[in-house]
């Protein structure tokens, strides 16, 4: 009885893997063009503003996360170190669109409940990085519309930017520029492009179309 409880353990979970992986999306073409984005993934846009509704922190903000940390691949994880020819492992237990490390990815689901979210879900990535971002805010006095700083609490930790561990960290301030100068290009560019991912459903006029 328990060989064919844990083989049917294991089935369920090669079901779950082959599932996320059906459901992977390519990563898009333009990555630069947030309107190409959403041309090519119209799901992202929902996502993004769900979780601007619920957060606070703007789509174009999200997006640029995901952007700079994953290059929009829902299997990125960091590279193996090596020591010559001996696998050390990653660096960091980092995964998925928002390159979410284990121990803040148990809290959002301590917090946020959701059983059967996953790092892989860019619908769960971005509902993570509006909520952490949203703490950011709240614990450090970072504004919502602050990218860099918003980046660099991300980054680092609560409590590694409270003590102002980027600082010394020339290249991670460099990338925390790219994460503001590319937020600032997809709001510019979403400003032009949004209403035809408000209203592309036939449902969506009047207050619907949002």
């Amino acid at each position: 009885m328990a060989v064919s409880i844990l083989n049917m353990n294991r089935a369920v979970m090669i079901l779950l893997a082959l599932a996320l992986a059906g459901c992977a999306a390519s990563p898009p073409k333009q990555q630069h063009d947030l309107c190409a984005v959403f041309d090519q993934h119209p799901d992202w846009y929902d996502y993004a503003q769900a979780s601007e509704d619920k957060w606070g922190v703007p789509a174009h903000i999200l997006m640029a996360f995901v952007r700079h940390e994953s290059s929009y691949r829902h299997d990125a994880k960091p590279p193996f170190e090596w020591f010559l020819f001996i696998p050390l492992g990653r660096a960091s237990s980092a995964e998925g669109y928002a390159q979410i490390q284990d121990p803040a990815w148990k809290d959002y689901r301590k917090e946020t409940g959701g059983l059967f979210k996953s790092r892989s879900d860019m619908e769960d990535a971005l509902d993570f990085v509006g909520w952490y971002n949203h703490k950011s805010s709240r614990l450090l006095g970072i504004s919502k519309w602050d990218p860099k700083n918003l980046y660099l609490a991300y980054h680092e930790g609560h409590g590694g930017y409270r003590r102002g561990t980027w600082r010394g960290k020339r290249w991670l301030l460099r990338v925390a520029e790219r994460v503001d100068h590319t937020a600032r290009q997809y709001g510019a560019q979403l400003r032009r492009c949004e209403e035809r991912f408000q209203c592309r459903r036939w449902y969506q006029v009047g207050p619907l179309c949002r």
